[in-house]
């Protein structure tokens, strides 16, 4: 009990300082952005017809020309009553925007991120199984393949054939034009979400399976492979009972650490797509100089993949008892 309050403790502990740390860099870099604070909340009509008096006046009432410190220490203040501030072009607060459209990104992540780690796992062990054979070329020649080929590109050739061509799927958008959410089944949304989600689950199997393909052909050369397979043990006992849990953890390392890979994915493929999510949010913010709600996406973003990696060290210990000894000593 006492380790786990412990841990609790420093991952607690570690998560504010990383969110302090990304608050600075993100404050900072928006205040030296070419964003004008004033034109962006009165508009760019309303700025040009305005006298310089005027401006300043608005600037000092705002306090756009506070010196940075003071301004980020009011901002982090507010940040800490769970204020973020309003989004100019969604009219809302910023905490409302990212819990409405959080909801959709983290299904479409949720869904390409299981799918990525599956199929790259059993791409890459089988792989590592049939090495050098005509298996393991056409597995490697696919992933090589998906590793060079951009998410952007992929989304429009899935958008093509599966929607345009073949009609099998709707053109984009969560939810059917012109009805009611009330209407709305959950068929329907998962008739959305199936080729936003194939996109992005195709970008991530490519790293997952090649380098799982590598840790199985050094466990399949171990000498405690060699033993049991001398033994008279199948393949598939021996991987059952002796290649799995070696293998599983550093393709656990790589499915967390995709997290970042997979959010950074889905602000092209939720663009593509018209999937109103955070990405899409992030780029109606960045294009309309809406920085409160880049601000935020920002800082939620780094929470997100800060789970993922406090989830993966959690998840170590249980695969592998010898790095809780570890941390123990």
């Amino acid at each position: 009990m006492e380790r786990w309050i412990g841990f609790a403790f420093r991952t607690l502990a570690k998560l504010a300082l990383l969110m302090a740390a990304v608050s600075v860099v993100v404050f900072v870099l928006v205040s030296a952005s070419p964003i004008d604070p004033v034109q962006a909340n009165v508009g760019q009509a309303a700025y040009v017809g305005m006298s310089g008096a005027k401006r300043a006046q608005l600037a000092s009432y705002w306090g756009a020309d506070a010196p940075l410190a003071e301004r980020y220490l009011n901002w982090a203040a507010a940040l800490l009553r769970g204020d973020l501030g309003t989004s100019l072009r969604f009219n809302a607060p910023v905490g409302q925007v990212i819990a409405q459209r959080a909801i959709n990104s983290l299904a479409l992540l949720g869904i390409a991120w299981v799918a990525s780690g599956v199929i790259g796992a059993v791409l890459g062990v089988v792989a590592g199984v049939r090495r050098d054979g005509w298996v393991d070329r056409l597995i490697k020649g696919y992933c090589f393949v998906l590793a060079s080929t951009p998410t952007f590109w992929l989304g429009l050739l899935v958008l093509t054939v599966f929607a345009v061509q073949l009609g099998w799927f709707p053109m984009g958008f969560s939810v059917p034009i012109g009805k009611s959410a009330a209407d709305v089944t959950l068929a329907d949304s998962l008739r959305h979400l199936a080729l936003p989600a194939l996109t992005l689950s195709v970008i991530g199997v490519s790293n997952i399976a090649l380098h799982t393909r590598e840790k199985t052909i050094d466990v399949l050369q171990s000498d405690f492979v060699k033993f049991a397979l001398s033994r008279g043990q199948g393949m598939r006992t021996v991987l059952r009972r002796h290649g799995l849990r070696n293998i599983a953890l550093p393709a656990l390392t790589l499915q967390f650490a995709s997290l970042a890979e997979i959010f950074g994915g889905s602000v092209l493929v939720e663009q593509v797509f018209s999937y109103p999510g955070l990405g899409q949010a992030a780029i109606t913010a960045g294009l309309g100089s809406d920085v409160a709600l880049l601000a935020g996406i920002a800082l939620f973003s780094a929470a997100f993949v800060f789970t993922g990696n406090v989830v993966a060290n959690t998840l170590y210990a249980a695969v592998d008892p010898r790095i809780l000894r570890a941390q123990r000593s």
